[in-house]
């Protein structure tokens, strides 16, 4: 038998850029700024709507905060006792990101509902000022993490945070402007609930896919199958067994699995290659594979990827 590792740390297009670092520290303390605006004007023109929202907009510093956490700890170097370093921990707080957006959701719904049902009178100009200093610091931060979540899970919940953010900001000076013109204090919680349908829809697939990764699932971007074929078809490979793919964090793929190669000459470049192209063709850059020469069917059981 025999047995490669092959682990590339560098050069892997799904990797997040090595400046994030910077990104969450300007994201951080650009919202904990508005979240003191919020408060002290909250409190001057004894907005309740105001005062709540800084309290929500405090969520997002805990979120960015807690992302910023998970992409340091992801960097930390293996270990004795962790042989894989702490690379589940953007997985675990991209997790926790959608749990929280969808709390934060509820605890909305249920104060829009209850506003539909009391209306209570709202200050609309100070209202759209304040929203709309919302709108721009919100935006900003998440076009900051716009690049890092089209292949970072964790990033992208910080990014999910914002955007979603900067809708509610946007609602707001909308409702503004209408209970300005009209007197309609009911449109504030109106527009809000539309807004929570928009976010939610778009947090399930952050909640599928943090979750997915946290029980081992095949990332979404790989094609278990694809890949399954491609090692059956690599010249030499009688069959396949005992195959598995799962992330091991959320930028990283890793993959094992014993092949069949009666013949096997040139081992060694063999096993290079044969990393390379996974890594090329399917973006799996931690490839453990185990040569084997004699008949694999005894060895094959019902709870592996089928046989092949």
């Amino acid at each position: 038998m025999g047995h490669d590792h092959h682990h590339d740390h560098h050069g892997h297009h799904h990797h997040a850029p090595a400046n994030y670092s910077w990104t969450f520290a300007i994201a951080i303390t650009l919202n904990i700024v508005y979240v003191g605006v919020e408060t002290f004007y909250g409190f001057l023109t004894n907005s309740l709507a105001l005062i709540a929202d800084a309290g929500h907009n405090f969520s997002d510093v805990i979120v960015l905060l807690l992302a910023w956490g998970a992409h340091w700890l992801a960097k930390r170097k293996p270990t004795l006792k962790r042989t894989y370093g702490l690379r589940r921990a953007p997985v675990l707080a991209a997790l926790l990101s959608a749990v929280l957006l969808l709390v934060v959701m509820g605890a909305m719904s249920w104060e829009a509902v209850q506003r539909i049902q009391n209306p209570v009178p709202v200050q609309g100009k100070v209202m759209m000022i304040v929203a709309g200093v919302g709108v721009i610091i919100n935006t900003l931060t998440a076009l900051m993490l716009m690049s890092g979540s089209k292949h970072d899970l964790n990033i992208r919940g910080a990014f999910l945070h914002m955007a979603a953010d900067a809708l509610v900001s946007l609602g707001a000076v909308v409702a503004g402007l209408i209970i300005l013109n009209t007197g309609l204090y009911w449109i504030d919680p109106a527009i809000s609930l539309v807004i929570v349908v928009v976010i939610v829809l778009g947090t399930i697939a952050l909640l599928r896919d943090s979750l997915n990764l946290a029980l081992d699932a095949v990332p979404e971007s790989i094609d278990a199958k694809a890949v399954n074929t491609y090692l059956n078809s690599v010249a030499g490979v009688t069959s396949v067994h005992d195959f598995h793919i799962w992330g091991m964090s959320t930028t990283q793929t890793a993959l094992t699995a014993h092949l069949v190669r009666p013949e096997d000459e040139n081992r060694d470049e063999f096993l290079r290659d044969l990393a390379n192209g996974l890594k090329k063709q399917f973006g799996i850059d931690h490839v453990t594979i185990q040569i084997e020469h004699g008949n694999a069917d005894i060895e094959c059981q019902q709870d592996h990827f089928p046989c092949t």
